[in-house]
């Protein structure tokens, strides 16, 4: 029998021997719930080890022209995705050899997506073509950790529109650290109307969750699939864009610099934009995309350049046509005002010179035949016309007509990086001469639209549609209509803007421009069948031979088409730009050309040594 002293000893003992075991039990079950509540490593692994996780990338909108023509499409290309943390005792010589890398390459990537994540998938291969994927997939089951993501890359069926199109291009980590729609990988629009469009033209992705056996093989859906969300493919465009028209304009600038732009005038919708030079919007397609990139942003004659939109010239004799309307709104001419003209504007030791034609000259013929003394002693009167109690002023004035042309601002129109051209307030000419230094003679070149003016070719564009509709213009753009993936089709319009000169006066100019062509300066480029009223333009240029320009809208009393072109170091505007504008409205009015000497010769031309 024990003693009470042995009793209360083994009664401790017993207690610290089950305190013993409670507090390992509470440890233990500390360190489960540790594992499984707070401490996800284990189960990422775990699951990683059994599922895959595959974004389902939705395909791309595809694009059309205005009459069905597609322009865009996708095509099937794959990535190579890594998950470091399952990839062992692999072959990496029959890989590198498979996919045409060296060890020094595999061994860099698989470091980086170590860094990135080891449990994650990254990837460690871009683009991979359909013909390397054919030979690759066969050994697949080889190479534990990795798989392949299926992606679509654009192609063009015809190699034109480039800088209006667009391209596709890698999200960068701005991108991907302010949008949470992107991850690293991820592609995004990245100029034109991919980059305009992308919320339409993207889609929404999807996840799809796999099963993979001990040989990285597909085992088959995760839970049947319960989890998996499907993919949602963008929506496609319909744009304004004629594809022959667009096609038979980059034709006509071959071996040139400069652009065509096209609009509808009733509508604002762009027929045809062509920058020269161009492009083929295939090589900035796919893993040569970088590489053709930079030897194209090398390129002497700046191919990436959209001058359709972001060049900026001196509109030249052109914008005769602003500044004759801005007179005729001020009252300070009319139609029967008449001006002598002896061979140049004299006045104040200043003098610009003018070409020989019949005089004296009333407004229309003041067009007709590009008259600059007409066109300075209008401009000056304009500005320094009594009621005005400055220059500034005066100076004001005249440039709230201009701006309501849409010159010296964007349009806003659904092209990116468009460029607002230069009209000068009165606040530049006091800082550069003070505010008593100047006056109407010190800023004469405006008058033959030199100086401190800068328009873009769609300005010009818009100008003449502007006139073709006697004082309104539609906000120039390039999608018709979004079709959803209900096959619903929704139109795009735009807005209608209005100028501060009278639509009467418009009626005047539209018949000054229709002689221009008839038996003006700008006669050589007359249709045969087709009335067109134009203006031609010389400007001037600093840096060599001066630019041909030349605006035009056509049929003259029922405009289907407006039309700006410039050729940059060409000379006269009625040597190439207006036949080049002649040529273009003859094949969207009807559909051929007959004067195929005349064609011939603009397609031999050849400016870019100038």
């Amino acid at each position: 029998m024990l003693s009470p002293a042995n009793t209360n000893y083994y009664v401790k003992r017993k207690n610290v021997i089950i305190g013993i075991i409670l507090l390992t039990g509470l440890l233990f079950l500390l360190r489960l719930f540790h594992l499984q509540m707070m401490d996800h490593t284990y189960k990422l692994s775990a699951s990683n080890n059994v599922l895959r996780y595959i974004t389902d990338y939705p395909a791309r909108g595809l694009v059309y022209d205005r009459n069905g023509e597609l322009l865009v499409y996708n095509e099937a290309h794959y990535d190579l995705m890594v998950i470091p943390h399952q990839v062992r005792d692999i072959d990496t010589t029959e890989f590198c050899m498979l996919l045409g890398i060296d060890r020094d390459i595999f061994e860099t990537r698989l470091q980086r997506a170590r860094r990135h994540s080891p449990f994650r998938a990254s990837l460690f291969e871009r683009q991979i073509s359909k013909d390397t994927y054919a030979g690759f997939q066969e050994k697949l089951f080889r190479f534990q950790g990795f798989f392949v993501q299926p992606r679509t890359l654009r192609s063009y069926p015809q190699p034109i529109a480039a800088h209006t199109l667009g391209y596709v291009g890698e999200v960068g980590p701005e991108v991907v650290a302010n949008d949470p729609y992107y991850r690293s990988g991820d592609y995004i629009g990245i100029s034109g109307l991919e980059r305009s469009y992308e919320e339409v033209l993207r889609g929404q992705k999807g996840m799809r969750i796999r099963m993979v056996d001990v040989l990285n093989r597909d085992a088959g859906p995760y839970m049947q699939g319960r989890y998996d969300t499907l993919s949602v493919p963008g929506d496609d465009l319909f744009l304004t864009l004629d594809h022959a028209l667009q096609i038979y304009g980059e034709q006509l600038m071959q071996n040139k610099r400069g652009s065509i732009v096209a609009i509808e005038p009733a509508s604002g919708e762009i027929l045809a934009l062509v920058t020269a030079p161009s492009y083929d919007p295939n090589l900035l397609v796919g893993r040569v995309r970088g590489e053709n990139y930079r030897e194209l942003q090398n390129t002497p004659t700046k191919p990436l350049f959209n001058r359709a939109l972001m060049a900026q010239y001196p509109p030249g004799s052109v914008f005769k046509i602003v500044n004759t309307l801005i007179a005729l709104q001020e009252g300070v001419i009319n139609l029967n005002t008449t001006y002598s003209c002896p061979g140049a504007y004299f006045s104040g030791g200043i003098s610009v010179r003018c070409r020989s034609h019949p005089g004296p000259v009333d407004m229309l013929r003041s067009i007709q035949y590009s008259c600059n003394t007409y066109s300075c002693i209008t401009f000056r009167n304009t500005i320094d016309k009594p009621g005005f109690g400055s220059i500034q002023q005066g100076l004001s004035n005249w440039r709230n007509h201009v701006r309501s042309f849409g010159l010296g601002q964007v349009f806003g129109s659904d092209l990116p990086f468009e460029l607002s051209g230069l009209v000068v307030s009165p606040d530049y000419y006091d800082r550069v001469y003070g505010s008593r230094g100047w006056r109407s003679l010190t800023i004469i070149s405006l008058a033959i639209g030199q100086g401190e003016l800068g328009t873009t070719p769609m300005q010009l564009a818009n100008l003449a549609a502007t006139v073709a509709n006697r004082g309104h213009y539609h906000t120039p753009h390039m999608v018709k209509a979004i079709r959803n993936q209900n096959d619903t089709l929704a139109g795009v319009e735009s807005q209608r803007n209005q100028t501060t000169v009278d639509p009467r006066h418009f009626e005047a100019m539209a018949e000054a421009m229709h002689l221009v062509v008839r038996e003006g300066t700008g006669a050589f480029s007359r249709i045969p069948g087709i009335e067109m009223a134009g203006k031609t333009g010389t400007v001037q240029n600093p840096h060599g031979e001066n630019h041909s320009v030349f605006v035009a809208f056509a049929p003259a009393h029922d405009p289907k088409i407006a039309i700006s072109v410039i050729v940059e170091n060409a000379g006269y505007g009625s040597t190439w730009a207006a036949p080049i504008a002649s040529l273009m409205v003859e094949k969207y009015l009807n559909g051929s050309i007959e004067r195929h000497w005349f064609e011939q010769r603009i397609l031999e031309a050849n400016f870019l040594n100038r």
